[in-house]
């Protein structure tokens, strides 16, 4: 007899099983998957100079170290917890195992919201650089043609196996590495602007301008690195390969940002930057000017197109972390049992691909339709909405972790990295969430009625994510008590 209580995802794959493609991430790839959707590139050449701008000027090289260090003090919990759950839903299954299935409800609803937010706000800005780069060359599409490309492109990549996706991204985000560090090492052999200083790591400069929203966006700049555990469950040896790929991410990210930071600082000169951030009249070609100052010859142009490329490797890597979001709560009754279903063949999350698929064309179709800017918009109002529920999942991630070591004390892992670490992580990025929460139209300029509704998404994802996993323990207490444990 055929057992007709079994879900849709028990039923699902080739041999029986509902599983994704296990053991085919080493540490290598998942650090390029995560590094990736940090857009390293994107950070530097976009990120930076906004942030000078908007934030504290030359002193946005002290505060990627400030973020770097708190970034590690939560990493220092987060890759405790991963050694004992291997699960895709990351911060949905630790939230789930430290603190119960009903915040772990709120926690999966909040990452897919999030996760969707980041990819499709990315593809504005991908669209507005590819149709200046390629235009610069004779191809004119509009924007939203160029997203749709690569809405298509990712679909089919998101699609099929993940260790294809972490080849393409291997390479893409070396380039990027590359191009940077060749502008670095310019810079820095010229000795800048006006001679090699610490100015932009010194106390008064990072407390210049408006230093709290000058944090805001170098943390916005590291979203993506907590994505190593979602891989947890196509790792090999994941109990070692996660954790360390999570801190060389972090250290990678933030060495990176900080020299890059300081060096761009210091190649425009540190007091043409502050007080009047002269040296910015338009942050958009910033780095590109940097470059073209110091280096020269084809090396503005080709930032070009590894720009767009960068913005790529993103959107594909956060397609690959909703696909998975959505994957595992369709398999724990949180989403219907079919999302949570992997290929035959593939074993990838191929219902959560095609749905992010489907709401990133439409999302950007009624943006083109519209007529709505694609990065002041699109591009500004979801990102920045997606950095907001990350940075409340970090903190009761933090919270999770404090509350899962206190149950089992058995572990072998020590107190400083399960109890005191995590509670000075989680009251930090508590009151980040707050600050951001509070002052989210003047970080994306939204109008005040949008810019008041738009981050009270989060906390409706998370009321919905809450009744949902209610109404779960009462159809099926047993599954119920499942939810977050190893995938």
């Amino acid at each position: 007899m055929t057992d007709t209580s079994m879900t849709a995802a028990d039923k699902a794959g080739g041999d029986g099983r509902n599983r994704l493609r296990a053991n085919s991430l080493g540490t290598g790839a998942i650090t390029f998957l995560v590094v990736s959707a940090a857009a390293p590139l994107t950070a530097v050449a976009g990120g930076v100079p906004i942030s000078m701008l908007l934030g504290n000027g030359a002193g946005i090289a002290g505060g990627y170290a400030i973020v770097t260090v708190l970034l590690l003090i939560f990493a220092a919990g987060y890759v405790a917890m991963a050694r004992h759950i291997r699960n895709a839903g990351a911060f949905y299954a630790f939230t789930a195992q430290g603190l119960g299935g009903r915040a772990g409800g709120a926690a999966a609803l909040v990452a897919i919201l999030s996760y969707n937010c980041m990819q499709v706000g990315l593809l504005g800005l991908f669209g507005a650089a590819a149709a200046g780069t390629f235009g610069s060359i004779g191809l004119n599409l509009p924007w939203w043609a160029w997203s749709f490309i690569a809405i298509a492109a990712v679909g089919i990549l998101g699609y099929r196996q993940v260790d294809l996706s972490a080849k393409i991204l291997m390479v893409l985000v070396a380039l990027e590495y590359l191009i940077v560090i060749i502008i670095d090492l310019a810079i820095f052999g010229a000795g800048g602007d006006a001679g090699l200083s610490a100015a932009p790591f010194s106390w008064s400069q990072i407390m210049s301008g408006s230093p709290a929203i000058g944090l805001l966006f170098c943390f916005a700049a590291f979203i993506g690195f907590e994505a190593t555990t979602i891989y947890a469950e196509e790792a090999r040896e994941p109990r070692k390969t996660v954790p360390r790929a999570t801190i060389i991410s972090v250290l990678l990210i933030g060495v990176f940002y900080m020299i890059t930071a300081w060096l761009m600082a210091l190649g425009a000169g540190v007091d043409k930057l502050l007080p009047t951030l002269q040296g910015l009249a338009d942050p958009t070609t910033f780095l590109f000017d940097l470059a073209g100052r110091y280096v020269g010859g084809p090396v503005p142009t080709i930032m070009g197109f590894l720009f767009v490329s960068s913005l790529f490797a993103a959107v594909l890597a956060f397609h690959n972390g909703a696909a998975r979001y959505k994957y595992v709560a369709g398999r724990e009754g949180l989403l219907p049992d079919r999302v949570g279903v992997t290929h035959a063949d593939h074993q990838s999350p191929h219902v959560g691909s095609v749905i992010q698929t489907v709401i990133a064309a439409v999302v950007v179709a009624i943006f083109a339709a519209l007529g709505l800017d694609p990065v002041l918009m699109l591009f500004t109002w979801l990102t920045q909405l997606g950095t907001l529920g990350i940075v409340g999942l970090m903190a009761a991630t933090s919270f999770a972790v404090i509350a899962f070591f206190a149950r089992n004390t058995d572990t072998g892992e020590n107190a400083f990295s399960t109890r005191i670490l995590p509670l000075l992580a989680g009251v930090a990025l508590a009151v980040l969430f707050v600050f951001s929460f509070a002052k989210f139209d003047d970080m994306t300029g939204a109008t005040s009625g949008l810019g008041l509704a738009l981050p009270w998404l989060v906390p409706f994802a998370a009321l919905a994510g809450w009744l949902v996993a209610g109404g779960l323990k009462r159809r099926d207490p047993a599954r119920f008590d499942r939810l977050g444990r190893t995938g």
